[in-house]
């Protein structure tokens, strides 16, 4: 099987080094800049796993026919890749891996159902410039079939990424993305100071707002009936119990996980794009909680304002400071 990645970001760059690295016939398709430095200097992943340079085949575009493109940009830059790339996804598998839920719909008008896998991405990697990427820590990579049941293509693309990646092959991918979603939801604060999640998450009063974005979340999804379907290293009454503890209880559970995660700065999705700047995926993470509310005429009032900062900071190009925020969320 040869595979392609489309998307030379923290993600993209990770998958493609280690796959190439386990001798996998793959190639990665990235901007120009991105291309000029991988094809010069290699690809340099530093982090969890060491640090090394591995010598990728990189593309400004898919070359030819591939058996597995696996997309990695976000969200909002899914049909853009779509379009440039067109050409040569006739007949390919193709795998999604963006944070938030309407990844498959979006790409999903392209391509027969059958054709159609999803993934969630549990592990962490930070773009540091073209070419250089930190992998912060490991995780589980989950696929599953967003529109049809599992199969054994997906169990044989399965057995191919576990040569690099701890992969779990669900059942119900689309309610695992559901529970992902509130894994992600607290990536906006830092996107709103431009801090590290362990600079932000020191500080009590930003994971008392981490706290009740999620309460507020949870309200939303229960009354939209979404099935939360548990992830194989966080269970669904992880978010359950977090949300009816205490406040001072919960933000303390946020403290210790979110200042632990990396021995590496780490900075949530949301910033990282922000600080390259391009447009974030705020609108499918924050912004997936706003949409429901509106289609059962509820509101997310929290989640509303920090779709609404984040814009904000992607428009002026100027991060909140801390007591900014805090007077905005009322955290004084």
């Amino acid at each position: 099987m040869n595979i392609a990645i489309i998307g030379a970001g923290a993600i993209g760059s990770v998958v493609a080094a280690y796959l190439t690295k386990a001798g996998i016939d793959s190639s990665i398709v990235g901007k120009e800049e991105q291309v000029k430095a991988i094809s010069k200097n290699g690809l340099k992943i530093s982090g969890i796993r060491g640090q090394e340079i591995v010598n990728v085949k990189v593309l400004t575009k898919l070359d030819k026919p591939y058996d597995l493109v696996i997309f990695t940009v976000k969200t909002q830059d899914l049909e853009e890749a779509y379009q440039h790339n067109v050409q040569f996804l006739d007949d390919c598998f193709v795998l999604t891996s963006q944070n938030g839920v309407q990844a498959d719909n979006i790409l999903g008008v392209h391509f027969e159902k059958e054709r159609m896998l999803s993934s969630i991405v549990m592990f962490g990697a930070t773009y540091i410039n073209p070419g250089e990427i930190v992998f912060n820590f490991e995780g589980d990579w989950i696929l599953g079939r967003p529109f049809s049941p599992v199969d054994a293509k997906i169990q044989e693309i399965a057995e191919i990424l576990r040569n690099c990646f701890n992969v779990v092959v669900s059942h119900n991918i689309m309610g695992m993305k559901y529970l992902k979603l509130f894994v992600n939801l607290n990536n906006c604060i830092p996107a709103l100071l431009g801090k590290s999640m362990q600079e932000v998450f020191m500080d009590m009063d930003f994971c008392k707002l981490s706290v009740n974005l999620l309460k507020e979340a949870v309200d939303i999804i229960k009354k939209a009936k979404i099935e939360l379907v548990s992830l194989p290293q966080f269970p669904v009454d992880r978010i359950y119990g977090l949300s009816a503890m205490p406040l001072e209880q919960a933000a303390g559970v946020i403290h210790q996980s979110l200042t632990s995660l990396s021995r590496e700065p780490l900075y949530g999705s949301i910033l990282q794009s922000i600080l390259r700047g391009k447009e974030s995926e705020i609108d499918f993470i924050n912004g997936e909680i706003v949409c429901l509310a509106k289609q059962m005429r509820q509101s997310a009032p929290l989640n509303e304002r920090v779709v609404d900062k984040v814009h904000q900071v992607q428009q002026n190009k100027k991060f909140f400071t801390p007591e900014e925020i805090k007077k905005e969320f009322h955290l004084n």
